[in-house]
């Protein structure tokens, strides 16, 4: 029984890990999209550096000029420089894409580890809270509570989070069904390790591959949701720019200055993409029956 419990080999690991490179490498869309959200991140990280303006000091000289060789994406209805705000702006959204979904993450799989390992009435309630949570849909969810939250990015993130939770519970728990009565568990159980040692050490880490996957795909749903919620401005707050609020500000100007609009739209558009290219490269990569 001792060892169906044990870990894989050492000279196991690194072999699997490898197979999961080539299998990632393989999928082109997946790689660029890998790629491109690189150079997004870096763009965010650097923007004190790469922004060549002030993104919130107004020039009343520059009000809505076209894109051109001073202003590379034109100015918006303050004067300000579009791609410094879109630079400044990819620090918002990118930070509420992925601290949304680490809060979804830190609630939700600790619930479906408990519920689906556990079961009784402890998964029973579980269950029919994200049920109730779920049968409300993600952004219409994500936007009440951020209007009951108040309107900041803060309050944003921890909307969009809660928003997303049920998902990752459910995913979890589901997960932890399919391999509760397994060998290995079962091993672990007869030696007398405890259900928190079982727990950490050999269930979460064969559910973690699904997560993944999923945590990918639910950050690309995060940024349109904070995008959506500045939009509505629920979220990051005035003159401090993201790209939902680009947008708020954009829509009032589509005839006089179209640009305003789609730098932001694109940046959100690309970003959305990417990370769902990502998603499947990771889901095919990850796939133990291919």
């Amino acid at each position: 029984m001792n060892a169906i419990a044990t870990p894989l080999p050492s000279t196991l690991q690194p072999r699997l890990r490898s197979r999961f490179l080539t299998k990632f490498i393989k999928n082109k869309g997946a790689v660029v999209g890998a790629v491109v959200l690189l150079l997004f991140v870096l763009a965010a990280t650097l923007a004190p550096w790469l922004a060549p303006h002030d993104p919130l000091k107004a020039n009343f000289l520059a009000v809505r000029k076209a894109p051109s060789a001073l202003y590379w994406l034109g100015t918006d209805e303050l004067g300000r420089d579009l791609f410094s705000r879109l630079l400044w702006g990819a620090r918002s959204s990118l930070l509420a894409g992925g601290m949304s979904v680490a809060i979804a993450m830190a609630i939700g799989v600790p619930l479906g580890l408990m519920a689906g390992y556990f079961g009784g009435k402890l998964d029973a309630l579980v269950s029919r809270i994200m049920d109730a949570l779920l049968s409300c849909p993600f952004l219409v969810l994500a936007i009440a509570l951020g209007a009951f939250l108040g309107p900041s990015l803060t309050n944003a993130m921890i909307a969009i989070g809660l928003s997303a939770m049920p998902i990752f519970a459910r995913l979890t728990r589901g997960q932890v069904l399919s391999i509760k009565h397994e060998d290995y568990l079962e091993g672990a159980r007869a030696i007398g390790l405890p259900d928190r040692w079982i727990i950490l050490r050999y269930v979460l880490p064969n559910v973690l591959s699904p997560l993944v996957v999923q945590a990918t795909l639910t950050i690309a749903s995060a940024i349109l949701a904070e995008a959506s919620l500045s939009f509505l401005g629920l979220g990051q707050q005035p003159p401090s720019p993201s790209w939902g609020s680009m947008l708020n500000t954009a829509k009032n100007f589509m005839e006089q200055a179209p640009w305003m609009s789609i730098a932001p739209g694109m940046a959100i558009y690309i970003t959305v993409l990417c990370f769902n290219l990502v998603g499947d490269g990771l889901r095919d990569a990850l796939d133990p029956k291919d």
